[in-house]
């Protein structure tokens, strides 16, 4: 792309757990202005549905690809590696870290999630934009792979540190990559403690400014991380302070242009949050409800006596499956394919019969083992069974058989239209058919109901605050403004967060699919 026909820059401003209501009652108190003035001269979507489960890795590589897991491969929070036979954790808590080994799930979050896990043949919009030769940039996000190398800093003694030990290698990113203090491609003097929770959104106003000021971006992902820590302490209602927070970076960013109006002349802007939140009241501990399968229990031995024994199988069972949570949803893994079909059965049996447990969803395969079907079943409303194609399309248009009880995912049907509408669990045949899909996913899927959370592997939950992850409509909406781009004339009538790759793509004037085939090539 020459330079006379660069399109005006792009900023996609990501507020993390940020919850529609919460959104409109600080823009509407005079809590977030600037969120407030992008809202008023754009277009405000209040209902755009994250991935399922409804956590931040997941929902980041759907954002960043354009894609659901069956084409990213990253599963959930919690997952199992069949190729590795072994756990991978991206960081439910210190304590999950700790029980994994905090080295383990620092390479998995920080090199793997990137490098190994998110598929390779699955482009992301900083690869696709560089290969386009646009200037790209990138604060801390956990998805941020691209065409440019970047060393581990070693600037200061705390970086130097976390060079010499686990942070030692390159990475592949954008042309201007801000990673905590790990990666950063050029001085700014913005410093965040490696990353510390409570001063990520600081970090990034000031890469943000820095950038705008120097002129260093086509397209930047500013990541605004910390609402989603605030509100897994506080609550989803106590958004209202850490919306009006993150509204405070965006101002920044937006004076280094030289204020609001200035700004928004020469950037178009995208903000949005990846999934909302829920209050949590009560737990699962789903490692402890299927102990008598046989858990596999974490490689790591470290805190083994601080996690209740509850959470721990017997001793004297063989491990035959691994369990997976990933806040308010849960994976479990059959760990021997000859007994794959009975043991999915049982884990099927048994969590429909825990208090708590929302839905449980599956596939059905046939005689070659390919998926026909998937069913979804719910311990009080019973059973459905759905699959690609049909005649009834869902709000986003695409077409499904279905057969079974309705309520279980609140299907409401309108036979004149074909439509089959889920109010309840937004775009939920979609999100069950490519999680279930995807080759890395469990044999069995659980949502949890409301106001419970799975206790992840060290024990930890949220009880008090809030969380994420189930497929109901409460923690998988997520809003949306478009600022400076006007959404496309074939918008969908049920926008889904892995639609914004495409926007942005559009903007530069991309083809999606042409420069997918581009990249392709290219790798």
């Amino acid at each position: 792309m020459s330079a006379g026909t660069t399109p005006q820059k792009l900023v996609l401003c990501v507020i993390d757990a940020m919850a529609p209501e919460m959104l409109v009652r600080a823009a509407d108190s005079g809590a977030a202005p600037v969120l407030a003035t992008m809202m008023q001269r754009g277009t405000y979507v209040a209902d755009c549905v994250a991935a399922f489960p409804s956590v931040t890795p997941v929902c980041a590589a759907a954002i960043v690809t354009g894609t659901a897991q069956d084409q990213h491969l990253i599963p959930g929070m919690n997952w199992y590696s069949r190729e590795e036979s072994r756990y991978v954790e991206y960081g439910s808590s210190l304590r999950a870290a700790q029980r994994f080994g905090i080295a383990r799930q620092l390479t998995d979050l920080i090199y793997n999630m990137n490098r190994a896990h998110l598929a390779s043949e699955t482009a992301t919009l900083f690869e696709l934009l560089d290969d386009a030769q646009l200037r790209t940039a990138c604060t801390t996000y956990l998805m941020y792979r691209g065409r440019h190398l970047h060393e581990p800093q070693r600037d200061t003694a705390l970086t130097r540190f976390a060079a010499s030990t686990i942070m030692r290698h390159p990475v592949m990113g954008p042309r201007e990559l801000f990673y905590a203090d790990i990666f950063a491609s050029r001085s700014t003097g913005c410093h965040s403690t490696l990353g510390l929770p409570g001063v990520r959104d600081r970090h990034s106003g000031c890469v943000g400014a820095y950038l705008v000021e120097h002129d260093l971006f086509d397209f930047l992902l500013l990541s605004l991380p910390d609402n989603d820590w605030l509100s897994h302490k506080g609550g989803p209602d106590s958004q209202l302070r850490s919306i009006a927070a993150a509204d405070l970076q965006l101002a920044r960013v937006a004076e280094a242009a030289g204020g609001i109006d200035e700004f928004l002349s020469g950037h178009a802007v995208v903000v949005m949050a990846d999934h909302s939140q829920v209050p949590v009241r009560a737990t699962i501990d789903l490692q402890a409800d299927l102990s008598e399968l046989g858990v596999r229990q974490p490689d790591h031995p470290a805190l083994l006596a601080g996690i209740r024994p509850s959470s721990r199988s017997r001793a004297d069972v063989e491990e035959r499956i691994a369990v997976c949570p990933s806040q308010r949803a849960a994976m479990v893994y059959a760990l021997r394919p000859d007994e794959r079909d009975a043991m999915r059965a049982s884990v099927i049996a048994r969590a429909m019969s825990i208090e708590g447990v929302d839905l449980v969803a599956w596939l059905a395969h046939d005689a070659h083992d390919a998926p026909v079907e998937a069913v979804v079943s719910s311990p009080e409303r019973g059973e459905l069974r759905f699959a690609p194609g049909g005649n009834l399309r869902d709000a986003r248009g695409t077409a499904w058989s279905i057969e079974g009880d309705l309520p279980v995912i609140d299907c409401q049907t309108v036979p004149d239209e074909g439509l089959v509408l889920t109010e309840a669990y937004p775009d939920a045949l979609a999100r069950l058919w490519s999680a279930l899909t995807c080759p890395t996913s469990g044999e069995v899927l659980i949502s949890a109901g409301a106001g419970h959370e799975f206790v992840d592997w060290g024990g930890a939950a949220h009880v008090g605050g809030g969380s994420h992850g189930s497929l109901h409509r409460d923690d998988s909406l997520a809003p949306l403004v478009l600022c400076g781009l006007d959404p496309p004339a074939d918008a969908p009538r049920q926008w889904a967060i892995r639609d914004v790759a495409s926007l942005i793509l559009g903007h530069f004037g991309l083809q999606p699919s042409a420069a997918a085939a581009r990249s392709a090539a290219r790798s």
